[in-house]
This record gives structure tokens, C-alpha cells and sequence, in this order.
């Protein structure tokens, strides 16, 4: 693959054979997901599950399939990636997030409806495509549920939240922790080398921007000492390009000025104010579900389901790491 093919535009200028989803929202099926529970639960009457704290099921829609839980099954998802531009002066662009979604939450979707808003007002793009990109089991954070987990919530969240975002499980199946400049390679070679791009309106093929959807915290960190290598983040810049949504408490645009790399990359940056802010954490939500306290209206429904039915988020993590932790 050849990072070189990526296409570098400033911001100024079928799935996996893995098994079918299946349908269930029978009462009679609620019943048994509830015993079942409640029958791994029997040494913790605390933790029983009532038919009245159990979320509505939103499974996947009918014919959409799982992403794979090997590599050797692995295909890249493509059915909401768009085929062909709609309009004839923009240039197509996929919208790429990397990170551990342990679980994913509203932000998390929210952090790519607010990318979109801006990249309609402020650029000459268009949107064909978002994806989430959860890491690996090797990524060694605290409060990490297995991958196919995270791949799992995902997919649950975006599949019945949204009708253009989609969820790429290569990163999540490697036997390595993969750099974010790695996953945005595997992108572009899917998408560009492997299919040539999309269609523009006149029926050529054309190359396709991808861009590395961020929050401002991990920005920050690209600051911190042996965090990032120089050339990774020359590559992700520069090659690619960076949407850093604001978080509450950071100065994104005052980092942007004193960073060397990302000052002369600036081009390739869009910053993205939130207007009306949201700080919910996934590392305050997995304390919520220890606690035993509600975390409805900040997951999906769906999410919310499928923590309960596989008992996550039990394990306890450092009290400082909650209290100081920001994502």
C-alpha cells in the first residue's frame, strides 16, 4: 500500500461472511435474556436485572451483518459508504475515529454529527462516509472490554442511531497495538488503492479525502513527551488531515499555535466548537454501571442492552484514573 496515493487536499482549497444478526423483540425472548441473567446473578441478589431496568432491545436492522471476529473473515464494510458524489464541487471525504469506546457513548456519535455540520459550512467537502475504529485487546488501558465487544456496542450504536456511520473492525482484530497513522493507511488502501475512490458526478472515479476525527484532549496529547513520534504525526497531518472537536477546559486553537507540527500543518486542521456542550466520559460511565446507578439517555438503548446481557463493566479500576480521566 502506498500512503503516497492518499489524497492531499487541505481544508482551505460488502461486509464480513460472520453470522447474520438475528431478530428479537419478542416478549417471550425478553423473558429468557432476563433468567439468563438473573441465573448467572443467582450469588449476587444486587444485581439481578427487573423487566423494568432492561433498555428497549434496538438490535441491527434486518440483512445488515456483524463485522468479523477474525482477521482470515475480515471484510472492509462498505454499505453506507456513498457510490457517487452528489454534488459537482465538492471533494469526497470519509471521516475516520480512532480509540477504545469502552463503551461508545452519545459524544461519541455526536463528536461526527458536529464534524459534519461544520465541514457543510466551512468546506468545500462532502461527506461520504464515517467510520469507528476501535483498537485492539494489545492497547493495555484500564476499563478495556474485549474487542468484539467494543466492536459489538459499536455497531449496535451506529446501525440503529444513524443511517451513514459505520464501524471497521481491522484495527480491533491485530495481534499488535496499531498507530493511528497505521489505521488511516488502511483506510486509504481500502478505499482509494483497493476501490479507486468514488464516482464524482460524471461517473469518474476520483481519489477520497480521509480525515482523523479527534477530541481535543487527544490533540493535547500529541504534546506530551514520547506519547507521539514526530513522523507519525507528519503523516497523520500531512498526509491525511485532523476535525478536533473542542472539549470543555481546552484551548485547542492556543495548542495549535505553540505546537510546531501541527502550526505547520494548521491547514490540514479543522477545529470544531461545540455549541452546546457535552462532557459525558466513558470512563465515568463504566463507574455509573459499578455503582450499581442509571446511565440511560447517555448510551444507546441498544448499548445499554448488551452491557447488561454480558455483565461488563463489573471490575473495578483506580479511583484516580475516574476522577482525573477526561475522555
Amino acid at each position: 500500500m502506498d500512503p503516497s496515493r492518499a489524497l492531499k487536499i487541505t481544508i482551505d482549497g460488502n461486509l464480513s461472511p460472520a453470522e447474520k444478526i438475528p431478530q428479537s423483540s419478542d416478549v417471550i425472548l425478553e423473558s429468557i435474556v432476563i433468567q439468563d441473567i438473573n441465573d448467572e446473578n443467582d450469588n449476587n441478589p444486587k444485581s439481578y436485572i427487573k423487566k423494568d431496568q432492561i433498555a428497549d432491545l434496538e438490535e441491527v436492522p434486518h440483512g445488515i451483518i456483524r463485522q468479523a471476529k477474525t482477521s482470515e473473515d475480515y471484510q472492509f464494510p462498505t454499505h453506507r459508504l456513498k457510490k457517487k458524489l452528489e454534488s459537482s464541487n465538492k471533494i469526497p471525504l470519509v471521516i475516520v475515529a480512532c480509540g477504545s469506546f469502552s463503551p461508545i457513548t452519545y459524544l461519541h456519535l455526536r463528536m461526527f454529527e458536529m464534524a459534519m455540520d461544520s465541514i457543510n459550512e466551512q468546506t468545500r467537502y462532502e461527506v461520504v462516509g464515517g467510520f469507528f475504529s476501535p483498537v485492539s485487546d494489545y492497547y493495555n488501558k484500564n476499563g478495556l472490554a474485549k474487542s468484539y465487544h467494543r466492536v459489538r456496542m459499536c455497531e449496535l450504536a451506529c446501525e440503529r442511531t444513524s443511517n451513514w456511520l459505520m464501524v471497521d473492525a481491522w484495527e480491533s482484530l491485530q495481534h499488535e497495538y496499531t498507530r493511528t497513522s497505521k489505521v488511516l493507511d488502511h483506510f486509504n488502501d481500502e478505499i482509494n488503492v483497493k476501490r479507486g475512490g468514488i464516482q464524482n458526478v460524471t461517473g469518474e472515479k476520483i481519489g477520497v479525502k480521509i480525515m482523523l476525527l479527534a477530541g481535543g484532549d487527544l490533540i493535547e496529547s500529541m504534546g506530551e513527551p514520547n506519547v507521539w513520534q514526530d513522523e507519525d504525526l507528519h503523516h497523520i497531518l500531512g498526509n491525511y488531515g485532523c476535525l478536533i472537536v473542542e472539549r470543555t477546559g481546552s484551548d485547542v486553537r492556543s495548542f495549535l499555535l505553540s505546537h510546531d507540527i501541527m502550526y505547520e500543518h494548521r491547514r490540514n486542521i479543522l477545529v470544531i466548537k461545540q455549541l452546546i456542550y457535552n462532557d459525558i466520559s466513558s470512563t465515568k460511565i463504566r463507574l455509573f454501571i459499578r455503582r450499581g446507578m442509571s446511565v440511560q439517555y447517555l448510551l444507546p438503548n441498544s448499548v445499554i442492552r448488551y452491557i447488561q446481557e454480558h455483565g461488563l463493566y463489573r471490575d473495578s479500576e483506580p479511583v484516580k484514573q475516574v476522577m482525573d480521566h477526561r475522555i
